[in-house]
């Protein structure tokens, strides 16, 4: 059995300069865990895959293609492949959110 936690997984270095841990990297589906302080935000990018997010803690600005909504805690968000999208943190509180990706992408996500 394989357990990690997202406390002791290292960050992974990434675009964005936000703390972004990979729990889980294989060629099925690769799922990171993502802190937001306040403020922070993503680059609006494209991934050629599909990703959805779920908002573990606090609230998420969500940007699927062209719509924008705030997103609480225990929500599900899908982002289908090939458009833009992005997560900002426009709250005083932190936002922790679990991404998957399915498949793990082998092109990297273009940033716009």
């Amino acid at each position: 059995m394989i357990i990690k936690s997202a406390k002791t997984v290292e960050a992974h270095q990434n675009p964005h300069q936000v703390d972004v841990r990979r729990l889980y990297d294989h060629d099925n589906a690769q799922v990171m865990h993502m802190t937001l302080q306040p403020g922070q935000a993503l680059k609006p990018h494209i991934t050629p895959v599909d990703v959805f997010f779920y908002i573990l803690e606090g609230e998420a600005d969500v940007l699927i293609g062209e719509e924008t909504v705030r997103v609480a805690t225990d929500n599900l968000v899908e982002s289908p492949k090939n458009i833009v999208h992005c997560l900002s943190n426009n709250t005083d509180a932190v936002a922790r959110i679990l991404v998957v990706k399915s498949p793990k992408p082998v092109a990297k996500p273009k940033l716009l």
